[in-house]
């Protein structure tokens, strides 16, 4: 069975919320909008777009790392949630309203998988688990930019 290091359980669980018993992805998603509330708002997003290059890069390692692990596209795997997050909330402003909006969208389109998300599950190791999220976050990204365009 495939070892994985403390700083990938770490990393790849999204700071354990893998291992919540229940909505892990969810929780993972909660943890990656805290992060994305406390990084500093630049007008080109050059911190949080920063952080969707980083951790889709270790997001690919990592998850598939967690799939040899504990099998495929594992719950305890939480990083891909991370990225999809913040693909969803770039150039969303930081209030309240559209913070949670985008989340509402977000977790939808996570759970729904709209082609070719559900599709790219299939592809095998850490991008398998990572293109999923990242196309449902796209999404929401795009849905989100419509709604602001039409209410702002």
């Amino acid at each position: 069975m495939k070892q994985i290091n403390w700083f990938e359980k770490i990393v790849g669980s999204g700071l354990y919320t893998g291992y919540i018993p229940f909505a892990s992805g969810t929780f993972g998603s909660l943890v990656a909008l805290l992060i994305y509330i406390i990084i500093p708002r630049t007008e080109d997003y050059r911190a949080l777009l920063f952080l969707i290059i980083l951790f889709s890069i270790t997001g690919t390692i990592v998850s598939g790392k967690f799939e040899k692990r504990y099998g495929k596209d594992p719950a305890e795997c939480t990083i891909d949630e991370w990225v999809g997050t913040w693909i969803s909330l770039i150039n969303v402003p930081k209030e309240i309203l559209w913070i949670s909006v985008a989340f509402l969208i977000w977790r939808l389109l996570d759970i729904i998988k709209p082609f070719p998300a559900r599709q790219s599950e299939k592809l095998e190791g850490g991008f398998g688990i990572m293109a999923d999220d990242f196309i449902s976050g796209f999404y929401t990204f795009l849905i989100m930019q419509i709604i602001l365009y039409l209410f702002n």
